[in-house]
């Protein structure tokens, strides 16, 4: 059985220790902030349609990107992409080292491969001598979905213990080989597997976790299981590194997992964004309001910016007093505050474009206000 864990909610959740690797510029482990990655849905072979990608991947806060090289093209352009963009660079490789080697020499930050299924050892040998020189770390990714087959026999089926016993394999070759710029990451698409194989492993061993859930869907249900899958872990100070896999836009990935560590208190910065349920009270089209509010607020995503739509008047004016920039909602018309203080009234027709008129106006006095303080 699993030892319980005593999480700490105060605010200052003690977090398992690790050690720390580097990735380019950012760093992963020990104290450093838990980053947020995502994965590029572009033919790798296509230079200019990657790097828009990473360039929104990044606007929308992503810290690291991965991008598949499934084929000696793709390793080929890597170069060409690092080149282009600011946020480190990983290279997705499996069972071919030849593809790990030119992507070293490409300039990656950062190699995602399995040293058992790359071929034989003098193939992870000649890996392993270009990373070390280089210092890149090489994060071992074990899938419930694609266990060795030895593992399926004995553990019946795709298991947490099994999922364990595949990552420890990966790593004792690393280790024999004297590496440890190692970060792991144990997924499944069945979020209590997940959690249960990070929980065993975090008591074997001390390197930095990647958290996710693997093939989670759409993303409502993605969304739903990505939470809970590494909100659980999260909130137990389990994981390093977050990705959130969904069958979407990569910036949607970026987004949830920057929900999830801000709904943790794990993240600060950044757009918060709330909205009432609505009820039988709301006197105004509250869902529809909020879902284009939210929608508006997409380009402010990494403004440090609190915006709240509220629906009536029984929570509505508290709530709206308590962010930057709100409404609370009235019979037809909307209420617009400002940091505690009405400054407008607009039918509900305008409310929008009322709001966003003082968000606007707000993120120019908070970045005149930043600029300020640099110039003195």
């Amino acid at each position: 059985m699993t030892p319980l864990r005593l999480v700490n909610y105060s605010g200052n959740m003690q977090r398992r220790k690790t050690r720390q690797i580097q990735v380019g510029k950012v760093k992963v482990g020990g104290d450093a902030p838990i980053t947020v990655q995502s994965m590029t849905k572009t033919d790798t072979r296509d230079v200019d349609a990657t790097v828009d990608q990473i360039w929104a991947l990044e606007a929308a806060g992503c810290d690291i990107v991965r991008v598949a090289v499934p084929v000696r093209e793709a390793a080929e352009r890597l170069g060409e992409i690092r080149k282009q963009i600011r946020i480190p660079l990983i290279a997705d490789i499996h069972f071919n080292y030849k593809l790990a080697l030119m992507a070293l020499e490409q300039g990656v930050e950062g190699l995602r491969l399995n040293p058992g299924n790359i071929g034989e050892r003098w193939c992870i040998e000649e890996v392993i001598k270009v990373a070390s020189e280089r210092m890149i770390p090489i994060r071992i990714g074990v899938n419930a979905g694609s266990l060795e087959k030895d593992l399926l026999k004995k553990f019946d089926g795709p298991t947490a213990e099994g999922m364990v016993e595949s990552a420890l394999r990966h790593i004792r070759i690393l280790e024999d080989l004297s590496y440890s710029e190692i970060k792991i990451s144990l997924k499944a698409s069945d979020p209590l597997m997940m959690i249960e194989a990070y929980r065993m492993l975090a008591d074997k061993v001390d390197y930095p976790f990647h958290l996710g859930v693997t093939e989670a869907g759409t993303p409502t249900m993605g969304t739903i299981k990505s939470s809970v899958g590494i909100g659980t872990l999260l909130a137990e100070g389990i994981g390093d590194t977050i990705r959130v896999s969904l069958s979407a836009d990569p910036v949607e990935e970026v987004r949830v997992g920057i929900e999830i560590l801000k709904s943790l208190g794990l993240r600060k910065d950044g757009m918060t964004f709330v909205a009432c349920p609505s009820c039988g009270r709301a006197d105004i089209d509250l869902v529809g309001l909020a879902k284009e509010v939210e929608q508006r607020m997409i380009p402010f995503s990494n403004k440090d910016i609190h915006v709240a739509v509220m629906g009536c008047e029984v929570n509505g004016p508290g709530e709206a007093r308590a962010a930057d920039i709100g409404v609370a909602g009235g019979k037809g018309i909307g209420l617009i505050f400002k940091k505690g203080e009405v400054i407008r009234k607009v039918p509900e027709a305008q409310i929008v474009e009322a709001l966003m008129e003082e968000v606007q106006k707000l993120v120019v006095e908070k970045e005149a206000e930043k600029a300020a303080v640099v110039d003195d």
